[in-house]
């Protein structure tokens, strides 16, 4: 038996529900989808800077999760495996975009961004300098700045994410920071 929906979802519950998924409970299947999506849809945001491609991500990330959960051993928490899975899926996006050429309307997007938003709105020039600026780090940097600072995963599991040591992890969030207080010294 599947345990039921909590709000908030706890770590224990996610777990359990991501085994008996696995187990072949299709109750259990669509409450981890519900319990996990307004994280994962957070995390593909933060990652990918694309608010607009959330919804794609997000959806993508479960159909890679639905072929993968049999092989889900729990050897981890779920919500790593999960996050992982949503970072490869981010990942992927991003490289099969940048192979395409981009077609678009207006080489300001900026500037239309700008347009479009109403005035008095504060924090929006903050925040279009700040999403351009940690777009800019690399992307080794700019996926350890975004699971530790900005979904606040604690550095080991970020590295079990990312798939790396604790230290490179470490590591990368600080140079990100350096560079971020540098650029914006600038």
């Amino acid at each position: 038996m599947t345990p039921a929906l909590k709000h908030p979802v706890d770590q224990a519950d996610v777990d359990a529900l991501a085994l008996a998924a696995r187990d072949g409970d299709p109750a259990a299947v669509e409450r981890f989808i519900q319990a996990t999506r307004p994280d994962v849809r957070r995390y593909v945001v933060r990652l990918s800077g694309s608010p607009q491609d959330a919804d794609d991500l997000t959806q993508d990330t479960y159909l890679r999760v639905l072929r993968a959960l049999p092989a889900f051993q729990g050897r981890s928490s779920a919500q790593t495996w999960l996050r992982a899975i949503a970072r490869r899926t981010v990942v992927d996006r991003i490289r099969r975009a940048s192979a395409r050429p981009r077609l678009a309307d207006t080489d300001d997007w900026l500037g239309a961004a700008e347009r479009a938003q109403p005035d008095g709105l504060p924090g929006f020039e903050e925040g279009v300098v700040l999403a351009q600026l940690v777009a800019a780090l690399p992307e080794d940097r700019r996926t350890a700045f975004v699971l530790t600072a900005m979904v606040g995963l604690p550095y080991d599991e970020a590295a079990l994410v990312i798939g790396t040591p604790i230290g490179t992890v470490r590591s990368r969030v600080s140079r990100a920071r350096s560079t971020l207080v540098a650029s914006l010294g600038n």
